[in-house]
C-alpha cells in the first residue's frame, strides 16, 4: 500500500463523514403535523434564517458530494494505472 492510496482513503472516510454530518444536520421537506404544533406560529425572521441555513446546507451537500465522487474516481483510476 503506497502513501497516495492511504492519503485518498482517509480523505474518502474525511468526505463520506462530511457528508453525512451535513445531510442529519438538514431539515425534512415536510414537517407534518407535529412540525405545525410545535413551531407552526414562526415569525417572519426566524423563518428567513432558517430558510438561509437550509439552502447553505443543501449547497455544501452538493459541493461535498462532488468532492467525495471526484475521490472515488481518482482512486479507482490509481488503483487502475498502477
Amino acid at each position: 500500500m503506497e502513501w497516495y492510496d492511504i492519503l485518498i482513503g482517509v480523505a474518502l472516510l474525511i468526505a463520506a463523514i462530511v457528508i453525512i454530518g451535513i445531510i442529519l444536520l438538514q431539515e425534512g421537506r415536510r414537517q407534518g403535523i407535529a412540525g405545525a404544533i410545535s413551531g407552526g406560529a414562526d415569525t417572519f425572521l426566524s423563518k428567513s434564517k432558517a430558510h438561509s441555513l437550509s439552502e447553505k446546507l443543501r449547497r455544501a451537500t452538493k459541493y461535498v458530494a462532488l468532492i467525495f465522487i471526484l475521490l472515488v474516481i481518482a482512486a479507482n483510476v490509481i488503483c487502475i494505472l498502477l
